[in-house]
């Protein structure tokens, strides 16, 4: 079974700007450096994408790994990792809540652009 957050977490999330990604080491047991990213509520799922794409230490790590933990709205979260890259429908629609929210970031074009697009990552509770 497949856990889901909970309609009240997407409430908090939705507006939360401190989502922190620790994905596990190579011994799936040490949490990585947190590092802080944008996050974005799409059909009721968690989003994030690495800046600087594919090439993002945390990005390759969480597709390696699988799993790690995450920070946001004041709590901390057992999560998994899924590649959520390649469908366009999702990705015009994460991109449409990234410029919602973040709408008055100058650092907001970059992450409309293929290389963060392209590492666009599911997250889930576990």
């Amino acid at each position: 079974m497949t856990l889901q957050w909970t309609t009240e977490q997407l409430n908090k999330f939705t507006s939360a700007d401190d989502l922190h990604v620790s994905p596990f080491y190579a011994d799936g047991k040490t949490y990585g450096t947190p590092t802080w990213i944008w996050s974005v509520i799409v059909d009721d799922d968690l989003y994030v994408r690495a800046h600087n794409g594919q090439n993002s230490r945390w990005y390759q790590s969480a597709m390696v790994q699988g799993a790690g933990k995450i920070s946001l709205a004041g709590e901390e979260f057992e999560t998994k990792f899924i590649d959520a890259s390649g469908s366009n429908e999702l990705d015009l629609k994460i991109n449409a809540a990234y410029q919602e929210k973040y709408q008055d970031s100058p650092y907001l074009p970059p992450m409309l652009q293929a290389g963060p697009v392209s590492a666009t990552v599911k997250i889930l509770p576990r």
